[in-house]
């Protein structure tokens, strides 16, 4: 598919999947989130990508939604452009490739909720984070409500949520929103060395990883950690097991074929 409003290259296996709407602080319309959709799909099967990066192009990541187009929606578009994101966002969380966000810039309502549907965030020291939504008398629709309490906690994700405030990165790294704040001219070589050493192994662990933590987030300790069990023993029978262990005990690096 040919992108308007987004750029997608490959390297060395890590897609770089730039939201490029400078203009509007790449903020997310419908147009935006139809080629997101193709883009995580695009990611998702493709054979020479196995891992991704999510930026944005000039001085934001994300700067939020497209507020023309939510001043005039009614309840019933409102709720269908809510699960729309919702569900875009949720491919992204649950995408068996690792997908880290390049966070350059502004982060706020949609962009922070696009943030935090990936599966590691790093900030630059120019970044910007927030869920400004009730400022607008909305709340949050792509995901924010519960992707903020699960990653800082309920109490200081109600503050920003009712606040509407912003905060700066190493705030956001204080809390445990971002992993990790770099300077700006360092922030894709970080992004893409952390994705290196991801892609250094098994590429079927990596994925079962993700699912675990992912789905154990919503199951009782004894349901998570029998799932975990499951997938130990499903990982026992793959030829990556085979080869990591291999070449661990006669002192090589692996060779992991994703079987």
């Amino acid at each position: 598919m040919d992108y308007q409003f987004l750029t997608l290259e490959v390297a060395d296996r890590i897609a770089t999947l730039t939201i490029n709407r400078p203009d509007k602080l790449n903020a997310l319309n419908s147009a935006v989130l139809g080629e997101l959709s193709h883009a995580i799909d695009e990611i998702r099967v493709r054979e020479d990508i196995g891992a991704a990066i999510i930026t944005g192009a000039g001085r934001a990541f994300v700067a939020g939604a497209d507020i023309k187009e939510l001043s005039g929606q009614t309840p019933v578009v409102a709720k269908a452009r809510a699960r729309g994101g919702q569900d875009i966002f949720r491919r992204i969380e649950t995408c068996s490739k690792p997908i880290v966000a390049a966070i350059n810039g502004f982060a706020l309502g949609g962009g922070c909720e696009l943030a935090m549907a990936c599966h590691i965030r790093i900030a630059s020291d120019q970044a910007k984070f927030g869920q400004p939504e009730v400022k607008l008398g909305l709340c949050p629709g792509y995901g924010g409500t519960q992707r903020l309490p699960r990653l800082v906690g309920k109490g200081r994700a109600l503050q920003l949520l009712l606040t509407g405030e912003t905060i700066d990165a190493n705030e956001a790294f204080r809390i445990g929103l971002v992993n990790r704040v770099v300077h700006a001219a360092e922030l894709m070589n970080a992004a893409r060395e952390l994705l290196r050493l991801v892609l250094a192994n098994g590429p079927l662990a990596v994925a079962l990883c993700i699912e675990a933590a992912d789905r154990g987030m919503e199951m009782s300790l004894d349901e998570g950690l029998l799932l975990e069990a499951n997938h130990f023993g499903l990982l026992a029978a793959s030829e990556d097991t085979r080869e990591g262990t291999t070449a661990f005990l006669e002192k090589r690096a692996p060779s992991f074929k994703g079987k």
